[in-house]
């Protein structure tokens, strides 16, 4: 066993992997804000919506509506997409606001939402 409690530190709470409310979007004026701007990329597994933002920080809101599944599976792309989210945040070129749909019918899984997510955003990022 460690002698000091720090030592069992992770990767995951490096400061630059960290996932604090501020990075969350959580006001309704602010994912109209992003609608608003109509720009967005999607492909057969997810929708993002983006616009810079003017802070130094990414921010993500999502958007998981019942037509995807019951609870379980909402909640289970919820976690993934904010996973997702969490690991590339520091790949963007450039704080922008990002609000992401899923779609229908696709199984959610950690890699293609990977996959998508770097694609989408970086595509976003250039446009």
């Amino acid at each position: 066993m460690p002698e000091n409690p720090d030592d069992q530190q992770t990767e995951t709470t490096e400061p630059g992997f960290r996932f604090p409310k501020a990075m969350h979007l959580r006001k309704r004026g602010d994912f109209d804000s992003v609608f608003a701007q109509k720009h967005s990329q999607a492909d057969r597994v997810l929708v993002i919506y983006g616009m810079a933002n003017g802070l130094n920080v990414s921010r993500l809101g999502l958007v998981v509506s019942k037509k995807v599944g019951k609870a379980n599976r909402r909640n289970r792309w919820k976690r993934l997409i904010r996973e997702v989210f969490r690991l590339e945040q520091s790949t963007l070129a450039i704080p922008i606001d990002l609000v992401i749909i899923p779609r229908q019918g696709v199984k959610p899984d950690f890699q293609t939402i990977r996959r998508s997510f770097i694609k989408l955003a970086r595509k976003l990022v250039l446009s």
